[in-house]
């Protein structure tokens, strides 16, 4: 009896595998997303419990403002991913820490952390100094009749807690390319949880605003404490002479880099542009709707992109060993997977969204229509699939998405503004949807395949 229960349960489990694509850095990483997918709607019942609209509205600008450390950040955290995912691939690193193996991947391994810790302690002095002007000059700069709200203090705390975060993520980058996707997935679970909970106390306590800085601060701690225990590796690599194999990163790796940074940049002006352009010409109230909407169908999107973003180190891997029928075969699936997952979940949050307002309860109007919410789910899904064919390619080493970045914002951008300022939210989303079509999916997957036929030629 005992032998039948667990032949059926490791059937069970393998059938889960095969067509949920289910392994123990997806689980992990689904567990992160959908408890930041569970506790947003915690959150943001409480932020329309205990913030008024115009201060729901500063809260979501906050996050859009803070959004530009990625100035400082150049795309750097994802090229760290693939330089060591590419040099990982020909040693081994045991438990402890310690690493065997051929002694040049080793040297340029150690390179490869020594200048992004570098980098990034350099880039979070400059971000510190640059983002706390920035939102000063903003926020004086848009003031609405009628409504005070105290964002000072709120804005320095975010400022400095994005700092903190900012300098340890490279080092998680780095590690993830080591091959610790699954113990890195199981961390943002811990950051995801711990910040939660510390935003929840904010706004229970009445310091609302002060709510995206616990947030982050959390997420600080719980990655600072396993950091912390993998010191031996960490410290190890950085006090490795990396001698005359070390990197050579103006002509190795910027070429490449200098491209990501360009996409890394055009994705603010996709991304994160509607919340402030409505502070601006809308006010607050607007920035609100926008911002939660946002947040609930980003959440959305991160989840789905689970499948998808936990294969970057290993699909690395598999290039610089050439299986490209092994990795032509789990990218096609973790994508259909993906896929699923976003569309599902698109429905649900839709038809929430349509009860919502069919019923007139008083939340709903924290919210986008269900017209508008609608476009923006379906230009979301969207992303899900160019998101999979740009990590695809970029897993090369190469930066093949930098004419559809560019494209998708300008003309992004020139939508958000102009459609903003003259139709709202609604002719914002719908802009960004049409971009989404013509350049996103459908330049986007020409480039994919144009690519993948010339690079996999054998």
């Amino acid at each position: 009896m005992n032998i039948k229960k667990s032949i059926t349960g490791s059937s069970l489990w393998q059938w889960t595998r095969r067509v949920l694509g289910l392994d123990r850095a997806i689980i992990f990483s689904v567990l992160a997303r959908g408890w930041s997918s569970l506790a947003g709607l915690v959150t943001v019942t409480l932020i329309a419990r205990f913030l008024s609209p115009a201060e729901q509205g500063y809260y979501y600008t906050f996050g859009s403002l803070v959004a530009l450390q990625i100035v400082f950040e150049l795309g750097f955290s994802f090229v760290i991913l693939q330089m060591a995912s590419h040099e990982s691939a020909h040693l081994t690193i045991s438990a402890d820490g310690r690493i065997t193996g051929d002694p040049v991947p080793h040297a340029r391994l150690a390179s490869v952390l020594q200048k992004s810790v570098r980098w990034y302690s350099v880039a979070a002095l400059l971000m510190l100094a640059g983002l706390i002007p920035a939102g000063i000059y903003f926020f004086s700069s848009h003031p609405h009749p009628g409504v005070a709200v105290a964002w000072r203090l709120p804005w320095y705390a975010v400022v400095v807690a994005a700092t903190l975060t900012f300098q340890i993520d490279p080092v998680f980058s780095f590690l993830e390319g080591c091959g610790y996707v699954a113990h890195v997935a199981r961390t943002r679970f811990w950051q995801a949880f711990v910040g939660s909970l510390l935003a929840w106390t904010a706004l229970l306590t009445h310091h609302g605003l002060f709510a995206p800085a616990m947030m982050i601060f959390g997420q600080a701690l719980a990655g600072s404490s396993w950091l912390f225990s993998r010191r031996r590796l960490i410290i190890g690599l950085l006090r490795h002479a990396a001698g005359p194999h070390k990197i050579l990163w103006g002509t190795e790796v910027w070429p490449f880099q200098w491209r990501i940074a360009v996409s890394w940049l055009c994705g603010y002006f996709i991304f994160q542009l509607f919340n402030p352009v409505l502070f601006a010409y809308w006010g607050p109230v607007a920035a609100g709707q926008m911002g939660m909407s946002l947040s609930i169908s980003n959440a959305l999107m991160s989840l789905a992109i689970a499948w998808i973003s936990t294969k970057s180190a290993p699909f690395g891997m598999m290039i610089a060993r050439k299986e490209y029928a092994k990795l032509d075969k789990i990218l096609f699936m973790a994508l259909f997977q993906s896929v699923s997952v976003v569309i599902a979940g698109s429905l649900v949050v839709w038809g929430a969204v349509v009860y919502l307002y069919s019923t007139h309860m008083r939340f709903s109007h924290r919210l986008l229509g269900p017209g508008t919410f609608g476009m923006l789910l379906v230009a979301m899904s969207l992303n899900v699939i160019v998101f999979a064919e740009a990590l695809y390619l970029r897993a090369h080493k190469q930066e093949k998405f930098l004419l559809n970045s560019i494209l998708s914002a300008v003309l992004t951008g020139l939508s958000t503004f102009f459609l903003g300022k003259q139709f709202g939210a609604t002719g914002m989303v719908m802009g960004y949807l049409i971009v989404g079509i013509v350049v996103g999916l459908g330049l986007g997957t020409y480039t994919f395949f144009k690519y993948r036929r010339i690079w996999h030629v054998e």
